[in-house]
């Protein structure tokens, strides 16, 4: 069995076909996305119907990003939290729904699918006998279902991240202008800039492996040597 994560998609649908059909996962592997689906990029809307019809064929776990926190404030909340979402790449989201500002369309139009996907259909970190898999960071000393929320959606990737359980963090959210995954002691992010002509990452965590792909199609691979 194969542990896959995958970073920040953040729209890139071109980029994550590429990354699918070059790695080929199968029902026996575990794939975990770290959050960050909607924004930025050009297909927010294709991203959430792709990661809807991989669930019905694979193990597949997805994790909430603070984009999606931020989407679903947008639509519960009012003009605020709406101008919030707008300001950071909701603009783009909308549009991949065929929203423009100023046209009659809401988030109203976005599909009841999605909102349930966004509602009910992710959690905030997964764990695994080595690994934590979080969209943004942990605390150190706090055991998982303790662990607040800013911590999860929010904190940028420090210069160590020892969680006290010894497991290794996987995380996205602090994107690495580098374009290649950042590995520090206790942890490795994998948000490799997809959306800003970088690359999206898929890290296979037990062999240390990962393969990039683009939204022009090209890819490129590598492997990592974990600080413990």
């Amino acid at each position: 069995m194969r542990v896959f994560a995958i970073g920040d998609i953040h729209g890139c649908l071109a980029a994550f076909d590429t990354l699918l059909d070059w790695v080929k996962p199968t029902r026996e592997d575990v794939i975990v996305t770290l959050g960050d689906y909607v924004d930025r990029g050009p297909d927010s809307r294709g991203v959430i119907d792709r990661l809807l019809e991989l669930r019905e064929k694979l193990n597949l776990i997805c994790l909430r990003g603070n984009h999606e926190k931020m989407m679903l404030d947008a639509y519960r909340g009012g003009r605020a939290e709406k101008k919030m979402w707008l300001s950071v790449g909701g603009l783009e989201a909308l549009a991949s729904y065929g929203i423009t500002a100023g046209s009659a369309g809401s988030l109203d139009d976005v599909p009841r699918e999605h909102w349930d996907f966004l509602e009910t259909g992710l959690v905030d970190y997964h764990e695994s006998n080595r690994y934590i898999f979080v969209h943004a960071s942990v605390l150190g000393g706090f055991d998982m279902p303790d662990q607040p929320e800013y911590a999860l959606l929010w904190e940028y990737f420090p210069d160590a991240m020892r969680h006290h359980s010894g497991k290794m963090v996987v995380c996205g959210h602090s994107s690495q202008r580098s374009g290649l995954p950042k590995v520090i002691p206790g942890a490795v992010c994998i948000d490799t800039r997809a959306f800003a002509d970088g690359w999206l990452t898929c890290l296979d965590v037990n062999e240390a492996r990962y393969w990039q792909a683009d939204q022009r199609g090209n890819k490129r691979e590598g492997r990592l040597d974990y600080e413990e």
